[in-house]
């Protein structure tokens, strides 16, 4: 299936993507390979550090009907123009039984907006009430193949993975959107149906990966 999408893109994320992408170019290391659909949560049992200074995992958010892992950042244009949205399908996750984890994997020594208290004032300022955490070696988003921020995995009740991608078909417009992917995947897996669109291209600025060793 061809994925068209109509995405506007303001001048200042596209100077705030090409700034990050110069301080830190991709490293042949650093090219992590894509999860499969119908794969299990890699590194579900690694504890990361959340904004309210509990250690916790994966596994431990894990819904019964399904979990939505989804990384992200402070600094991206891409991810403060998904935002609001990306907080509010979040929130009501819970009330229908599929746990929600954001997870970090920038280095802030690359990106200072993507250090520990900014998270924190981040999730604070945006009324998240699911976990916020740092990806403190970025094993985990490498585990998960993942390169964008911010870019989504949803795993069904048996923990499969069956969604993988962006969250909805225009970033900086919100009133133009005429394809929630992310939202339709929740829908679905919340109803135990399967996912119509499984797979769309992530949008976003690439992740700043921390070293090695």
């Amino acid at each position: 299936m061809k994925l068209t999408m109509k995405t506007v893109v303001l001048g200042s994320a596209m100077i705030g993507c090409a700034v990050a992408a110069f301080v830190a170019p991709g490293r042949a290391d650093d090219a992590p390979r894509a999860l499969a659909l119908g794969q299990p949560a890699p590194r579900a049992a690694v504890k990361m550090m959340n904004v309210d200074g509990r250690a916790l995992s994966i596994a431990e958010e894990a819904g019964r009907k399904g979990t939505l892992v989804i990384f992200m950042c402070n600094a991206c244009p891409w991810v403060k123009a998904w935002q609001t949205r990306i907080v509010e399908l979040g929130n009501g996750c819970a009330k229908r039984g599929i746990g929600v984890i954001a997870i970090n994997s920038n280095d802030p020594g690359t990106v200072p907006e993507d250090d520990y208290p900014v998270m924190r004032s981040n999730a604070k300022a945006h009324g998240m009430t699911f976990p916020y955490v740092v990806d403190a070696t970025s094993d985990v988003a490498r585990a998960f193949g993942a390169t964008r921020t911010p870019e989504a995995y949803l795993f069904d009740a048996a923990g499969r993975l069956v969604y993988h991608g962006t969250v909805d078909d225009n970033a900086h417009q919100p009133e133009a959107v005429k394809a929630r992917y992310l939202a339709d995947a929740v829908n679905a897996v919340a109803a135990g149906k399967k996912v119509a669109v499984a797979e769309t291209k992530s949008l976003g600025c690439s992740i700043k990966f921390r070293p090695r060793g």
